[in-house]
């Protein structure tokens, strides 16, 4: 009897750890986004990292969750800390720089799981936070140089969301690139304190226009409403994040893509080899995390797409720094 006892302790035991062996070879990733996953914009970007994610390593190695258009922080809080207690995910993504404070707290708690969230530098110095951030400067800077050699009246009008992270950089970055190439050109910059009001974007695109901007750009989810602007005007529009060639028609030039999926897949892969955070990480033009795209119903003249070539060429060996006083301020200059 004792001995049935035991080998029925043995077979649980072996079946168990089959069990647990097989959960183990499929990654499971929960991510959290302020906004729709079709926004054209920043959250669409992470949702599309991770469906090219799961087309690389397979739907049997690799299964994530979403929760979007989740921007109010106590909501998000709830969902993180669901998550994170569960112990069904290797991977917990906090995508937006608002809930950085949830992430800080959970992690400290739940110091098994692994926390990614952006955009910003900050892990609060936790081996279980990774942090990410994009280089949209270098997208912008491509942007204005672009924008600079098209526009016909001299005037060019952005939309920003708040004046902080990603949004603040492209903007930076793509007046700098504007006067690379002219600096008679005006570049107009509105932040409407927001990153989804629409109606409010809508307006300070139609501001633009009405002073003299042939040439519309900015980020963040509320582009839908510029976008739209530019469209009903007739101006040329560039775009970040993701590609709104649909949305754009005809009218639209280049796209700053952010491709997340570089930085996850490596964060994968350090969380498999018990690395659970502790870094941070940038996407770039050089390590191709961010990609410019062209939209496919506007021709380049062959003397701007040589132009174009030279300044991706220019950001990813170094010898053009979109942002020159970032760059002082990282050497301690």
């Amino acid at each position: 009897m004792k001995k049935t006892w035991a080998m029925g302790l043995l077979v649980l035991f072996v079946m168990s750890g089959a069990v647990s062996l097989a959960q183990d070879e499929v990654f499971r990733i929960a991510a959290l986004m302020p906004s729709a996953t079709n926004d054209l914009a920043f959250s669409q970007s992470m949702y599309d990292a991770l469906v090219a994610i799961e087309e690389e390593l397979g739907a049997e190695a690799f299964e994530f969750t979403v929760q979007d258009s989740t921007f109010i922080v106590d909501d998000a809080a709830v969902a993180l800390r669901d998550w994170a207690a569960s112990g069904d995910f290797q991977l917990v993504i906090a995508h937006g720089s608002q809930y950085g404070p949830i992430v800080e707290e959970l992690a400290v708690e739940f110091t098994d799981v692994s926390f990614a969230w952006g955009t910003r530098q900050d892990t609060f110095g936790l081996d279980n936070v990774y942090s990410y951030a994009a280089a949209s400067d270098e997208g912008g800077y491509f942007n204005g140089v672009l924008a600079a050699h098209l526009t016909e009246t001299g005037v060019v009008g952005l939309v920003g969301p708040i004046e902080v992270g990603d949004g603040k950089l492209y903007a930076d970055g793509f007046a700098n690139g504007v006067a690379s190439v002219d600096e008679d050109i005006v570049v107009n910059i509105v932040f409407i304190g927001s990153f989804s009001d629409v109606p409010l974007a809508t307006e300070a695109a139609e501001t633009h226009i009405a002073n003299g901007a042939d040439i519309l750009t900015g980020t963040a989810q509320m582009v839908v409403g510029p976008i739209a602007v530019a469209v009903a005007n007739d101006v040329l529009w560039f775009g970040s994040d993701a590609s709104q060639d649909e949305l754009s028609e005809d009218i639209g030039v280049a796209f700053q893509i952010y491709k997340w999926e570089v930085l996850l897949l490596d964060m994968i892969a350090n969380i498999k080899e018990g690395v659970l955070g502790g870094e941070y990480y940038k996407l770039t033009l050089a390590n191709e995390g961010l990609v410019m795209e062209y939209d496919k119903d506007f021709e380049l003249s062959e003397e701007l797409m040589a132009i174009a070539d030279e300044t991706i060429a220019g950001i990813v060996s170094g010898d053009i720094v979109p942002i020159p006083e970032m760059m002082e301020e990282e050497s301690g200059e």
